[in-house]
């Protein structure tokens, strides 16, 4: 390991030496690459992962392309006179860095002693006390130091001491009650808005019913879920592998309610999960669907499935394969913690207390692992926090509910009874009125998926012992239950859109958001960092198609179009042709198609848009073939130049198709269908990854329905089917940054090309994206993640939501309004078309607002109330004179106070 050093040449609040264990973040950046050591510093006070690095004594430079927040050069006094690396002759920093070379950003939370690699940017990062950030430079692997290594003081992190917190129990009858008025015609979850069964959160309500002895409820449920039995656990036919998950939840039911699990709806659950253990996985060289590795049981994907399935075994009395169980301790982390992914062996390892929960509890009832076991208690005592309850995820600052109550019930098995006791207490102070218990820590909402977890730790049981006496018959009904209903149109191309009520977030407060005063200023919106003036020009073409998607909002769709198309300027003199590079070395194919698409979409000439031929561009931008290094403009034939994932192929490719260039698109679209991998699904970077991402699998599965054709129609079918398989049990779905409101809004775009063929997978999905909307109209980045409106993510949702695909989305904007574009030197007023928007309105254009640039507070964003004069004196004179002018002509006017807020990066 590189020699540490700490910022004590750095005068101030920057020196390592004021940090404690339990006060300030530490930052440690490893210069090894360049020939120098590992330095650290801390801020006592940290607020971003941005404000660390410079509060620790860093300098740094961002990229010419995206700005300051992609941090492309770290340097520091202590280390060659602080000159900053990699320097210009390794790495000019115009664009992105490629993946192998640039600045990797990692983190820990208190009390663990593992990396994580971050979810989120420095500038959105939000840090607390105790907490430790590492950048490394490469690309390629995780810090060469441990958490514990850089922390303050030698002692390394303190052991966990016993949460404190008032004492509490679980008020379980209100719990089970609260469970029964959430089942359709008393035997089945059906997701509001929906006409099909979720049986994986009927299981889940059966469990808390079993938990807290409700008898006859639990005899309908158990019955329906018998009687369909075949839908929910063998989705290939009775003849085919069943899906482990399901199968295995519906053995753990039958076995838990002195049912036969070897007879369930007339399947052998248990014989079946026995047959279908993978006797090796893709690195045989050999064809193995489902198999991740050797001892997966087939199509698991998941670990709480893997060990599902090993506890279904055991509780039926059947020894399960010693390489099933032992698959169970090959995801364990080296803190202990167990991932949720059923990765390969040696792969990236990020443990939550959930699964980890889970699998230790399998692994004590299968004995013969109590090293893992006992790593797994210790992983969970470090991550209790101090009122009881454990976070969702690495690097989370709140508790969640169904962790908490997960590692309540591991807890009290291994003989933590006084830990397992504060995380109960933590519960019953979570439990709301009506009985249920929402996602996370102050959550005002209840949610069917927490809450039997919560019943069951509230009782003392776990799925390990869970039993009930069996109080009556268990036959199927004697009458089938109403037949799902495909959709009876898909989601419309154009027009307001208007989904069941209850079905999904509320696209008008959505909308509402997107175009707060606050945060879409003048027709875009800014980048992230106090006070900036540089346009996120990507972000502003996501908040346009989020209002293209809806109808909700077309004068401020206008606004956005008009401020792109006539060269609008930000405050540094950028308009959106810096943003795409074109007429420089330096072309962003994906770029100049997502703008390209945009001005498709709302009736734009893209030949003729800002004054450039967008279309004539992109289609020079097809690479011959691979560039030779250090030139990487070029990843292979068919590629765009700079153009460095599958997202922007994929929009590039819909740009050109829509332009009519079916020749120049073929290369392309060539190319990105080879990128698909066996399983359907696409990597996220080009050139190609080992990975497999729903984003891309969804954007690339717009871009090939679009192309059409028998070669292309399959490919699309695999790619749904696949992202299909990739729902998480709350209807979200996997992302860069955990159970993540971006990936489920576009599996929502991606499945809904075959809507009635995945009518409860968008259902689902959407109630998650509803689950995730705060009452400002925005969404979080994810589940588990931070909490608060992210307008990224927002945007993404609300586009999602609808349904419809990047490839057909239409916008007609005749009898909108033009809008004023003014400069970054202009001073005068802000003008802005103001609407009221309502669902299934048309945002219509009146008269426009008076925004009065650099006044305090304010705006729709702040108070959601029109504002108020921002100015006093002759400058207030002037406006008041202007806004008399403007009432007497008809016009109404207001004047809102300019306030940035912070933004993402770019695509």
């Amino acid at each position: 390991m590189a020699l540490l050093t700490t910022t004590s040449a750095v005068a101030g609040p920057g020196r390592a030496e004021t940090c404690t264990a339990a006060r300030g973040a530490v930052v440690a950046v490893d210069f090894g690459p360049f020939g120098g050591d590992v330095v650290r510093g801390c801020d006592p006070a940290p607020t971003t992962g941005y404000d660390l690095l410079h509060e620790g004594g860093f300098g740094t430079a961002g990229t010419e392309h995206d700005g300051p927040a992609f941090i492309c050069r770290i340097g520091h006094g202590s280390f060659n006179g602080g000159a900053r690396y990699p320097t210009p002759a390794q790495e000019d920093c115009v664009l992105t860095p490629p993946a192998n070379a640039y600045w990797s950003y990692w983190t820990a939370s208190p009390g663990q002693d593992d990396w994580s690699y971050s979810r989120y940017g420095a500038m959105d990062r939000r840090l607390k006390d105790g907490d430790v950030d590492a950048w490394v430079y490469g690309g390629t692997g995780r810090p060469g130091f441990s958490p514990d290594d850089v922390r303050p003081g030698t002692g390394g992190t303190p052991g966990p001491g016993t949460p404190t917190g008032a004492p509490g129990a679980i008020d379980v009858a209100a719990a089970a009650a609260w469970l029964e008025s959430r089942l359709t015609d008393g035997d089945r979850v059906v997701p509001e808005g929906g006409d099909t069964p979720d049986h994986l959160l009927t299981t889940e309500v059966a469990y808390g019913l079993a938990a807290a002895k409700s008898g006859p409820a639990l005899r309908r449920v158990t019955a329906f879920l018998a009687s369909h039995a075949g839908e929910y656990a063998y989705p290939e036919g009775s003849g085919g592998a069943p899906d482990a998950t399901a199968a295995a939840r519906l053995a753990l039911l039958a076995s838990s309610t002195e049912a036969d699990p070897r007879d369930v709806g007339g399947h052998d659950l248990i014989g079946d999960l026995s047959a279908h253990v993978c006797a090796a996985g893709p690195e045989s060289g050999e064809p193995t669907p489902g198999c991740t590795a050797r001892g997966d049981f087939r199509n698991a994907g998941y670990t709480d499935g893997q060990a599902l399935s090993v506890l279904a075994l055991l509780r039926a009395g059947v020894t399960p394969a010693a390489e099933a169980v032992r698959r169970l301790t090959q995801v364990q982390c080296r803190d202990g913690g167990v991932t949720s992914i059923l990765v390969r062996p040696g792969e990236y390892c990020d443990g939550d207390p959930a699964t980890t929960a889970l699998v230790a509890l399998v692994l004590r009832r299968a004995g013969g692992h109590d090293d893992a076991v006992a790593k797994a208690r210790a992983y969970l005592a470090g991550a209790q926090r101090q009122d009881g309850s454990f976070p969702g995820y690495t690097g989370a600052t709140t508790g969640a509910v169904h962790s908490t109550a997960y590692a309540a019930q591991a807890l009290r098995v291994l003989g933590d009874g006084d830990r397992a006791d504060a995380a109960v207490a933590w519960l019953s102070r979570e439990q709301l009125a009506g009985g249920g218990f929402g996602f996370e820590e102050g959550a005002t909402d209840p949610a069917l998926y927490p809450t039997p977890a919560a019943v069951l730790a509230g009782t003392g049981a776990s799925l390990v012992t869970l039993t009930t006496e069996r109080t009556g018959p268990t036959d199927p009904p004697t009458s089938p239950p109403p037949a799902t209903q495909p959709p009876t149109s898909p989601p419309p191309a154009t027009g307001p859109v208007t989904p069941p009520e209850g079905a999904g977030p509320d696209l008008a407060k959505g909308v509402a958001y997107l175009t707060g005063a606050a945060l879409l200023k003048q027709g875009r919106y800014y980048t992230s960092g106090p006070g900036s003036v540089r346009a996120d020009f990507g972000l502003t073409i996501d908040g346009a198609y989020a209002l293209a998607a809806t109808g909700l909002s077309d004068g401020r769709l206008r606004g956005i179009v008009d401020f792109l198309d006539d060269r609008g300027t930000d405050g540094e003199g950028r308009t959106l042709h810096d943003w795409t590079g074109i007429g420089t070395p330096h072309v962003l194919g994906g770029s100049l198609g997502k703008a390209a698409l945009l001005a498709e979409t709302v009736g734009r000439d893209p030949r003729h848009f800002g004054s450039q031929d967008l279309v004539a561009a992109l289609g020079r931008s097809v690479c011959a073939g691979p560039s030779t290094a250090p030139d990487r403009s070029c990843a292979a034939k068919g590629a765009y130049t700079y153009t460095p994932s599958v997202f922007g192929q994929s929009l590039a490719v819909m740009a050109q198709l829509r332009a009519g260039e079916t020749g120049a698109a073929r290369e392309p679209l060539a190319y990105l269908t080879a990128l698909q991998r066996d399983d359907g699904a696409w990597p996220s970077l080009v050139p190609a990854t080992d990975d497999s991402d729903v984003d891309s699998t969804a954007i690339a599965a717009m871009a090939l329905s679009l192309a059409g054709g028998s070669a292309a129609d399959r490919a699309v079918d695999r790619a749904l089917a696949w992202i299909a398989s990739q729902q998480l049990p709350d209807g979200g779905f996997p992302g860069a940054a955990g159970n993540s409101v971006n990936s489920a809004a576009l599996a929502v775009q991606g499945l809904s090309l075959d809507a009635s063929a995945y009518t409860g997978e968008i259902t689902r999905a959407r109630a998650f994206l509803a689950s995730q909307q705060n009452p400002d109209g925005g969404f979080n980045v994810a589940r588990d993640g931070q909490r608060g409106s992210d307008l990224r993510a927002s945007a993404q949702a609300v586009s999602g939501a609808t349904g419809i695909s990047f490839g057909t989305l239409e916008r007609d904007l005749t009898g909108t309004s033009p809008q004023p574009t003014p400069g970054p030197g202009d001073g005068g007023p802000e003008i802005v078309t103001p609407e009221t928007v309502t669902p299934g309105g048309t945002g219509g254009a009146g008269a426009p607002d008076i925004v009065t640039p650099g006044g305090p507070g304010g705006g729709y964003g702040a108070s959601g109330g029109k504002g108020a004069l921002a100015s006093t004196g002759a400058r207030a004179g002037l406006l008041a004179v202007l806004a008399a002018l403007m009432v007497l002509a008809g016009w109404r006017c207001t004047v809102l106070a300019r306030r940035r807020a912070p933004a993402g990066g770019e695509w």
